[in-house]
C-alpha cells in the first residue's frame, strides 16, 4: 500500500470535462449577459478535516496562472472543427478568477459557492470537485494501492469491456482519487483498450493519449433554459439552441433534467432525428432503453440507426447487464467514471456542485431545479421543486 502525494495542482486548462467548454461556446454566443450561481453539495455527507478551506483555497488560487497553450489551441482546432476560431482565440485569452469562488469551513462542513457571469461560472465545477477530491485523500492520509495495481486492474476491466462486445469511455475527472491515478488509469486504457475504449470526457488527457474528448452538455444547460423560458419549454428551447448552435454536431441529449417522461413528451420527430442518441444518466437502465426504442419506434426511426449513452454509476456488472439486455435493440456505449478513476482501496466521495439561480437578464436570480428520475437526486429548494413538478404534471 502507498500513500497519495499532493501534486502542485492543475497544469493544463484543459483537464476539465469537454461538456464544459462545448456549453461555455453556446452560452458565449447566446446568453453572453446571463449570470448564474452554482454550490457545492456534499452528499455523502463526509467529514472534511481542519484547514481543508485553506488547502482547497490555495489550489483554486494556483488555477489563476493556466493558460490555454499554443499546442493545446492546435489539438482543439484539428479534433473539435465546431469550436469556431472566435471560441478559439477567446479560450486562448481566458484565465481563471478564483474571487469568483468562496469557501467556508465550519467544524467539518465545507460551504463553496461561485457566481459571476455564467460563461465564467461554467468551468469551475469540475476543477473543483476533483480538487475536494485529491486533497480529502491527502488530507485524511488515506492509503492506496499501489500503481501496478491500479494499472493491472484498469487491463483487466478494459478487456473485461471487451469481451462484452461494447464501447467504452472514461468519465471520471470530477470524483477523481488524483491526477496521478487518474493519469494511470489513462495509460492503461490507452495501451490495452483497442476496440473498446473510444474516448474521454477529460480535454486533456484526450490530448496527451491522442484520443477523441466526448460530451456535449449537462443538466445546468437544460436548468437555465427553464429559468429562461419557464419548465414547460425548457427542453425544447434548450435542444433547439443546442441545434442552432452545433448544426448537427455532438447530437447525444440528455434526457432527465425534468425526467425522462417528460423529456419524451417534447423530444419530437425533428429532434429525434436530427440527434444522434441520447443520454442515461438517472433511474432504472432498462426501462429507460424500453422507452427511448418505444419512442423511437413510434416516430418510424430504426432505433438501431440511434445510440444510448449509460452514465450513471457504472461498473462492470451493470453494464453487463444492460449490454446484455440492448443487444441488437438499439446503438449502446457507455461513459464510465468513478469505477475507472477512483477504485482505489478508498472510498469515493459522493458530492456535486449544481447551478442553484439564474440571472437570465438583466433582472431578478431566478431559482432553477433538476428533477431527477431518481428523488434522490433532485437538487433546488423544495418550494421551486414542487412547482416545478406541478406545472410539468408529475406526480
Amino acid at each position: 500500500m502507498t500513500n497519495l502525494k499532493p501534486q502542485a495542482g492543475f497544469t493544463s486548462i484543459l483537464d476539465n470535462d469537454f461538456y464544459k467548454f462545448t456549453m461555455q461556446q453556446g452560452v458565449i454566443k447566446l446568453f453572453p449577459f446571463a449570470r448564474a450561481r452554482y454550490k457545492f453539495i456534499n452528499r455523502g455527507q463526509h467529514a472534511f478535516p481542519p484547514n481543508f478551506d485553506q488547502a482547497l483555497r490555495a489550489a483554486i488560487d494556483a488555477m489563476a496562472t493556466l493558460k490555454l497553450t499554443k499546442d493545446e489551441k492546435y489539438f482543439l482546432e484539428q479534433s473539435c472543427p465546431y469550436l469556431d476560431p472566435v471560441y478559439l482565440d477567446f479560450l486562448e485569452g481566458y484565465t481563471y478568477n478564483p474571487e469568483e469562488v468562496s469557501i467556508v469551513q465550519t467544524a467539518d462542513e465545507i460551504e463553496v459557492h461561485i457566481e459571476v457571469l455564467w460563461y465564467r461560472t461554467i468551468l469551475w465545477e469540475v476543477p473543483i470537485l476533483s480538487l475536494i477530491s485529491e486533497l480529502f485523500y491527502v488530507m485524511k492520509d488515506l492509503a492506496r494501492v499501489s500503481d501496478e495495481e491500479i494499472i493491472e486492474k484498469t487491463k483487466s476491466k478494459i478487456e473485461n469491456y471487451r469481451q462484452l462486445g461494447i464501447t467504452v469511455a472514461e468519465f471520471g475527472t470530477r470524483r477523481r482519487h488524483s491526477y496521478h491515478v487518474h493519469h494511470l488509469v489513462m495509460g492503461a486504457l490507452s495501451k490495452f483498450g483497442k476496440g473498446a475504449f473510444i474516448g474521454t470526457s477529460n480535454v486533456h488527457f484526450a490530448m496527451k493519449f491522442n484520443t477523441k474528448p466526448i460530451g456535449t452538455h449537462a443538466h445546468e444547460w437544460f436548468m437555465f433554459h427553464g429559468a429562461r423560458y419557464g419548465f414547460k419549454m425548457a427542453n425544447v428551447m434548450g435542444l433547439s439552441h443546442w441545434a442552432e448552435v452545433y448544426r448537427g454536431d455532438l447530437g447525444i441529449a440528455l434526457s432527465d433534467t425534468y425526467t425522462t417522461d417528460v423529456f419524451f413528451r417534447q423530444f419530437d420527430k425533428m429532434f429525434s432525428k436530427l440527434f444522434d442518441g441520447v443520454r442515461h444518466d438517472s433511474g432504472d437502465p432498462l426501462e429507460f432503453a424500453d422507452k427511448l426504442v418505444a419512442h423511437y419506434k413510434k416516430m418510424g426511426i430504426d432505433p438501431l440507426s440511434k445510440t444510448i449513452i449509460f452514465s450513471d454509476g457504472l461498473n462492470y456488472e451493470k453494464v453487463a447487464h444492460i449490454a446484455k439486455a440492448c443487444k441488437e435493440k438499439i446503438g449502446i456505449s457507455f461513459g464510465i467514471g468513478t469505477s475507472l478513476t477512483n477504485d482505489v482501496g478508498a472510498k469515493p466521495m459522493n458530492m456535486v456542485i449544481k447551478m442553484t439561480q439564474a440571472m437570465p437578464k438583466d433582472d431578478d436570480w431566478i431559482d432553477v431545479v433538476k428533477l431527477s428520475d431518481e428523488s434522490g437526486k433532485h437538487t433546488g429548494n423544495e418550494r421551486t421543486i414542487e412547482l416545478a413538478k406541478e406545472i410539468l404534471g408529475i406526480e
